[in-house]
């Protein structure tokens, strides 16, 4: 199944820490705070697993909302998107 993390972090220490965790666990970045993957259920765990632990080690005292949503293959090709390609090697990022 495809997911798609989104996330809202005031603190910006704590938004790249949990951008790289998603890097390093093979997520692909398609907006600054967007990232996408298919993972199976045991990815899915280990990667929930470790942003809780980022969550619970952080003791936020701002904004600290993750949300992974499952999107089927045949639903993210529907999407629609309105601007610019972004691309990461650029400080952007590529739909």
């Amino acid at each position: 199944m495809l997911y798609v993390v989104f996330y809202d972090i005031t603190y910006n220490e704590l938004r790249n820490k949990v951008a790289d965790f998603l890097k390093k666990k093979g997520m692909r970045r398609v907006q600054l705070s967007v990232f996408v993957r298919e993972l199976n259920s045991s990815r899915l765990k280990d990667m929930e697993a470790g942003l809780r632990l980022i969550y619970r080690k952080s003791n936020p005292g701002g904004r600290f909302m993750i949300l992974i949503l499952p999107v089927t293959d045949t639903l993210f090709k529907q999407r629609i998107v309105i601007g610019g390609e972004y691309r990461e090697e650029e400080g952007n990022v590529v739909w």
